[in-house]
């Protein structure tokens, strides 16, 4: 049964992957090297997909809203993650978690999750991992594609392989990303990205 429910889980999250926006135009040699700078200084987004979790205990799938204005970010997953409807919404240092059982607070979103959901995502890492870059908290290691942009990230215990790629007014950025820890793996298929001017 837990066999049948991760492959459930995973051709759902597959399936989605054919609604996520496709490449406008074609990827070049160079084309990472040179938006290097406007992905490091990118720090405000809307961003809408989809996402499946599976680990020993759970395998679910949910859509993901996410609004990001600096080191300040909104998350709201819908489905089956965190009984239908869930909130995290923080900043560093303060995190706050909101579901049908109510609203709780927690130094880190990771703590907070695990405490209130029993599994937990890097959240405080998902920033610049979104971006193909590593959070600068910790030591990383990166390997690339044959066109130079990140293929595998490495960092804290997870390693995270981007698969595809879409343009946003000509910035290239992960279409689909796979996050594995342990048992513990996520899928996130982007089906809307749309940079802003931070706020």
């Amino acid at each position: 049964m837990r066999r049948l429910m991760v492959i459930a889980a995973f051709a759902l999250i597959a399936g989605c992957a054919t609604q996520a926006p496709g490449p406008n135009g074609t990827r070049h040699m160079g084309d990472w090297k040179s938006q290097q700078t406007q992905i490091e200084t990118l720090d405000a987004w809307t961003l809408m997909g989809k996402v499946a979790l599976s680990a020993p205990d759970t395998h679910q799938s949910a859509n993901l809203d996410w609004t990001q204005s600096g080191t300040h970010y909104r998350m709201l997953l819908t489905g089956p993650f965190g009984a239908g409807r869930t909130t995290l919404d923080g900043d560093p240092g303060n995190v706050s978690l909101s579901n049908s059982e109510g609203t709780f607070s927690a130094p880190s979103p990771e703590a907070l999750m695990q405490s209130r959901l029993g599994w937990s995502l890097p959240v405080s890492a998902l920033d610049h991992w979104i971006k193909a870059e590593p959070a600068p908290h910790s030591d990383s290691s990166i390997e690339r594609d044959e066109l130079g942009f990140p293929k595998v990230l490495e960092q804290d215990g997870w390693t995270i392989s981007y698969s595809k790629w879409t343009n946003v007014d000509g910035l290239w950025l992960p279409g689909r990303i796979s996050m594995v820890q342990g048992e513990l793996r996520v899928v996130m298929i982007v089906t809307q990205w749309q940079p802003e001017d931070g706020k």
